[in-house]
């Protein structure tokens, strides 16, 4: 598969409560854990659980529901963190999704060669299933943590979107 994505087990620490999903996230892993790695056209990214994903999380759950609605033709997305910067153009093609990226910085400094594969399609049930595996290892280990978040929004609707893939 040309994209996908693998979680690892990273390691949590204790929050007793949090503003909302990202931080809670960006509070809840050590610098020093697992981090989570993206597949894209056989190339692998690194998203550091503490410091990448909590700056994904407000993007990633609209994006992820958007994709699921036939009537949003098109998506632009910017991932504007220091290690993940890119910007991926949407569009539904059918039962899948044609990606255009440019990719402006990643761990490691191998954005050209990002840029150079970035055309990417794949079917909207198996981007969306990807994705999902990062938001049910989070939403897990706030739960195992019982971790308060004092603005539920993102993580209600990161609920809603695991339960509707079950």
């Amino acid at each position: 598969m040309i994209f996908w994505l693998q979680t690892g087990n990273p390691e949590t620490l204790e929050v007793a409560s949090a503003a909302d999903m990202a931080h809670a996230t960006a509070q809840m892993y050590p610098m020093d854990t697992e981090d989570v790695i993206l597949f894209w056209n056989r190339v692998p990214v690194r998203l550091e659980y503490r410091y990448d994903i909590p700056v994904l999380l407000d993007d990633l759950v609209p994006l992820l529901e958007e994709v699921q609605n036939p009537e949003v033709p098109q998506i632009e997305v910017y991932w504007g963190s220091d290690t993940f910067s890119a910007e991926w153009n949407i569009v539904r093609d059918g039962d899948s999704l044609r990606i255009d990226s440019r990719w402006d910085s990643v761990h490691g400094s191998y954005e050209s060669l990002l840029n150079d594969r970035s055309q990417l399609t794949v079917r909207i049930d198996s981007f969306v299933a990807e994705w999902l595996k990062v938001l049910r290892r989070i939403t897990s280990d706030l739960a195992t943590r019982h971790v308060r978040l004092e603005d539920d929004d993102i993580a209600t609707r990161a609920q809603a979107l695991l339960s509707k893939s079950s």
